[in-house]
C-alpha cells in the first residue's frame, strides 16, 4: 500500500476513535493498533525500510532479524507499536485492571506514531 493510502486509512480510523469515550477501552486499543500500524507503515516506507509492496501487519510478526535492523532506524516507532500490541493482549483479549488507563495509553502511543509519520525521516 502506498503512503497516501496508509495516511487516508489512519486518519479515517482516528476520526472514528474520536467518537469513543473513556469506557470504550477495547475499541480504543484496537483502533490505536489499526491506525498505528498504518502510521508505522508510513514511517517504514518513507524511510525506505520496507517497500510499499511489503507492509508490516503487526509488530509481533516482525522477525528477530528485522527487529535488529529496524531498531536503528525506527526503534521508537516499533516500541510504540509493540506496547499497543501488549495492551491488546491484556485489555482486549484479557480483563486486567486499569482498563481506562490502558485505553488512554494506547491513544498516547498512537499520537507518537502519527507524529513520527508526519516527520518520517526521524
Amino acid at each position: 500500500m502506498n503512503l497516501d493510502a496508509h495516511r487516508v486509512k489512519a486518519a479515517r480510523i482516528e476520526r472514528s476513535l474520536a467518537k469513543l469515550g473513556p469506557d470504550d477501552v477495547e475499541m480504543r486499543i484496537e483502533g490505536a493498533m489499526l491506525a498505528g500500524t498504518h502510521w508505522f507503515n508510513v514511517v517504514l516506507h518513507a524511510r525506505a525500510l520496507r517497500p510499499e509492496t511489503n507492509d508490516a501487519m503487526h509488530a509481533e510478526f516482525i522477525t528477530a532479524a528485522e527487529r535488529r535492523r529496524l531498531a536503528l532506524a525506527a526503534g521508537p516507532e516499533l516500541a510504540a507499536l509493540d506496547e499497543i500490541e501488549a495492551l491488546r493482549t491484556t485489555h482486549v483479549r484479557g480483563n486486567m485492571p486499569q482498563a481506562r488507563e490502558a485505553g488512554e495509553r494506547a491513544l498516547v502511543l498512537l499520537a507518537s506514531l502519527r507524529a513520527s509519520a508526519a516527520t518520517p525521516s526521524g
